[in-house]
């Protein structure tokens, strides 16, 4: 059962809108809320570039700002630019080179608890 609020949802939601808009791959919401105790939700995403990553972490920035007033309480990973997190307390954000989520996996780490559904439309299919 995901025990995500309502208002946390929505803008895990325009936070994955955004990373998608600027062509993040592999994007991912998980209920954390129960695990970590200390945020509700992770949303974790890959770009192939340190110049896509900057792209989407400035795109989800400035749209949750935009929409709902939010500001990171922090942001690690400015020069490195191979992982970003965008630290919003009650969320988190991974932005991650395609290299470095295979690496740290927290995919795996995370995979017993439940996902999010991020309301995104399916990616069109590559024939």
């Amino acid at each position: 059962m995901m025990t995500v609020p309502e208002t946390v949802l929505t803008e895990l939601r325009t936070a994955a809108s955004a990373a998608a808009e600027k062509l993040a791959t592999n994007i991912a919401g998980y209920d954390v809320g129960e695990r970590l105790g200390i945020t509700d939700a992770f949303l974790v995403c890959s770009a192939p570039s340190d110049r896509q990553i900057q792209a989407i972490c400035e795109e989800i920035e400035h749209q949750l700002k935009d929409q709902h007033g939010s500001v990171p309480l922090r942001r690690e990973g400015r020069g490195a630019d191979t992982w970003v997190l965008l630290d919003y307390g009650h969320m988190v954000i991974h932005v991650q080179h395609e290299q470095e989520r295979a690496v740290y996996g927290l995919d795996r780490l995370y995979a017993d608890v439940p996902t999010v559904d991020l309301d995104l439309p399916e990616a069109p299919s590559t024939v």
